[in-house]
């Protein structure tokens, strides 16, 4: 059985939460992900993707060096236990309309999986 923690991305991309929406999407170019979490107080609070950029930012006729990356976060950050299946992973991801969940282990975010990610196995002919 494939996992969500044998697919996720360990290496979490956070910007804080004071964050332009700018800064996020630099992050993303530079790192060549989808995704960031926002981070308050050493605390994950949202996750700002391209998507929220394209249709909650700029498809909206804001400056994205001006508005923090908060306004526009979904929270809270989906997430799943990283012991469970990926086919769990895409119902989750399915049922809550999103391409990006938390990975968690014992309560904590320890990882993100993509919609791109669960293509992996497939690639490899694992699934």
């Amino acid at each position: 059985m494939v996992t969500a923690m044998s697919l996720m991305k360990q290496d979490l991309a956070k910007v804080a939460h004071s964050a332009t929406v700018l800064e996020a999407a630099k992050m993303m170019r530079e790192r060549k992900i989808g995704s960031v979490f926002i981070e308050q107080n050493d605390r994950i609070v949202g996750i700002v993707t391209e998507a929220d950029i394209v249709r909650r930012a700029i498809g909206v006729g804001h400056m994205p060096g001006f508005i923090p990356a908060s306004t526009i976060m979904s929270s809270p950050v989906i997430g799943i236990d990283g012991k469970r299946p990926i086919t769990e992973a895409a119902d989750l991801m399915e049922r809550n309309h999103t391409r990006h969940l938390a990975v968690l282990q014992s309560g904590d975010i320890v990882g993100v999986l993509s919609v791109r990610d669960l293509l992996h196995p497939v690639s490899i002919d694992e699934f």
